[in-house]
């Protein structure tokens, strides 16, 4: 609670007008994966991934070792914070708590790889509503991603293969954001530029018959 409690004093005190929620660490794809395996009650297999590049028998201990916290530690699924404290750690739970943050004082903010993508998953369990100011960077190489934006219901802006987190798809999703923010703001519209778009009544007309046809 107090790693939540922090992480949402951090997003509440930072003054920007989007924020990224990235990590650094080893070993947190393990617990990722567990709390992720609890909380949509998926099989391990189907949410574990390699991580930074481990050998194939390192990664066959690696779902083992989730599988034995959670048969030892019986985390509840219907309790976010149960699940954290068992088999997850205060990276993702302060995360948790940054993304819940940034929602209460309606800001965006970027989810960046799997490890961010299953701390706004948490704070989404938490607070549905906070999901309208989550935007996914990039699309995560871990194969439990998209069962976590599946969850959510959000799509990622980007695809380049990328296992990292770190906040490197962030920038990115930055640059797009101030573009549709400059579109929204400053793109003219037809009658604003003075552009006679006359030459769509064609199309205008097809698309009309085409419903019509269908009806």
């Amino acid at each position: 609670i107090k790693a939540i409690q922090t992480g949402f004093a951090l997003a509440q005190e930072t003054d920007a007008d989007v924020i990224g929620i990235g990590e650094m660490g080893i070993g947190n794809t393990t617990t990722s994966s567990a709390v992720l395996s609890v909380l949509l009650e998926a099989d391990v297999e189907a949410v574990t991934g390699r991580g930074g590049g481990i050998t194939d028998q390192s990664y066959l201990r690696k779902k083992q070792v989730i599988k034995d916290a959670i048969a030892i530690n019986q985390p509840n699924k219907t309790d976010v914070i149960d699940v954290l404290a068992k088999v997850g750690g205060f990276d993702i739970a302060a995360m948790c708590g940054a993304f819940l943050g940034c929602a209460e004082k309606r800001c965006p903010v970027v989810i960046d790889g799997f490890i961010s993508a299953v701390a706004a998953l948490c704070a989404y369990k938490l607070c549905p509503e906070a999901v309208g100011y989550f935007i996914p960077s990039h699309a995560s190489y871990e194969i439990g991603y998209k069962l976590a934006m599946d969850a959510m219901g959000l799509q990622p802006l980007f695809l380049l293969g990328m296992r990292l987190g770190e906040g490197s798809g962030c920038p990115l999703a930055f640059e797009v954001l101030s573009a549709a923010c400059s579109i929204i703001n400053d793109m003219a519209t037809f009658d604003q530029a003075g552009i006679d778009d006359g030459y769509l009544n064609e199309i205008r007309q097809g698309d009309k018959f085409s419903v019509e046809g269908a009806k």
